[in-house]
């Protein structure tokens, strides 16, 4: 999806391996791989994509000055990085990372059913929890996708590259029906 954005092919480099999961660990360890893609690779960009489960949707609001939602994944990411930015020393020849962040509602399933089903969006998203009533949960859309609840590695990355690709051909789409968790990453990267 972030070559539709950008309009070009990218190429990964190689990250060390991670051994926890899960969004604490996930927020945990953005500082580190920061300065591991700033001071040991050639990287040019980091994107960080985290579910947001039910906590708060990012909002426009909280992108102006003192907007940020503390319980907002994204503005917590967002934060990190920005922090952990301005404390890496300057590598010459190197320009710094570019961050394009995402925040999933509820969760990187339902970007992978956007325009396979109307009623997965962040909008009904939202309006449950404000209701605290959900239409679907996650459990629903990972057995949508994978065809089970408990996908291994390997299913979730053959669905998720598959599903990508049907997406990358219309991601207006995916920013119409996710302006703020998609729209974020979206207005991240354009701004490259």
């Amino acid at each position: 999806m972030v070559e539709a954005i950008l309009g070009e092919k990218t190429q990964s480099v190689q990250l060390y391996s991670l051994r926890s999961r899960g969004w604490p660990s996930t927020l945990h360890n953005v500082p580190s791989v920061l300065r591991h893609l700033h001071y040991r690779t050639d990287a040019e960009a980091l994107i960080i994509v985290v579910d947001s489960d039910k906590s708060p949707v990012h909002l426009p609001s909280h992108e102006q000055p003192d907007g940020i939602d503390t319980e907002c994944r994204l503005c917590q990411l967002s934060s990190s990085s920005i922090d952990t930015m301005k404390k890496l020393r300057p590598v010459e020849g190197r320009k710094p990372i570019k961050v394009g962040l995402g925040l999933a509602v509820p969760s990187i399933e339902a970007w992978l059913r956007c325009g396979l089903d109307t009623h997965i969006t962040e909008t009904a998203w939202t309006q449950a929890l404000e209701m605290n009533s959900f239409p679907y949960t996650v459990r629903i859309l990972k057995q949508d996708v994978y065809g089970t609840t408990i996908p291994s590695l390997g299913l979730e990355k053959e669905c998720a590259m598959a599903e990508s690709k049907r997406l990358a051909k219309n991601l207006e789409v995916l920013e119409n029906f996710f302006p703020n968790g998609f729209g974020a990453l979206a207005r991240h990267v354009r701004g490259w």
